[in-house]
């Protein structure tokens, strides 16, 4: 992928922080047990703010994908065809990601996948997902 670099802010420092350590961090509510993704300050659930880090196994199951063949910016056309998924972490939240690797255009729904990050150099990695079966 195209070394472009996420830009953090007060809610997601801690996700990426976790991410440079190889770590897939998601967001725990501590008042009712929520886990949740994308990072934010408050549960989506019940919107208490008593929130927690923990890591997730990193295993996730495809939802619905869509392979890109036309890149929408210049910055990605090296990149294309690529794949842009919705899969569900075993904990439970739904994220957006990639799928890369060997087989990533033969994606299908309900494939295991793993996440696997993506160095983009100067400390920076991203999660994105690999097949690993059906």
């Amino acid at each position: 992928m195209t070394a472009i670099h996420p830009e953090p802010n007060a809610d997601s420092r801690p996700f990426w922080e976790a991410a440079r350590e190889r770590r897939l961090a998601i967001r725990n509510c501590k008042t009712c047990g929520t886990k949740h993704f994308m990072p934010r300050n408050g549960c989506p659930s019940c919107w208490s703010e008593d929130l927690e880090w923990v890591d997730a196994s990193g295993r996730a199951t495809v939802h619905t994908f869509s392979i890109v063949r036309r890149a929408p910016l210049p910055e990605f056309a090296a990149n294309a065809p690529y794949v842009v998924a919705m899969v569900d972490l075993e904990e439970g939240p739904r994220m957006y990601t990639n799928i890369v690797g060997a087989g990533a255009l033969d994606v299908a729904i309900g494939d295991k996948v793993q996440v696997h990050f993506d160095d983009r150099g100067e400390g920076c990695l991203v999660p994105q997902f690999t097949r690993v079966g059906k």
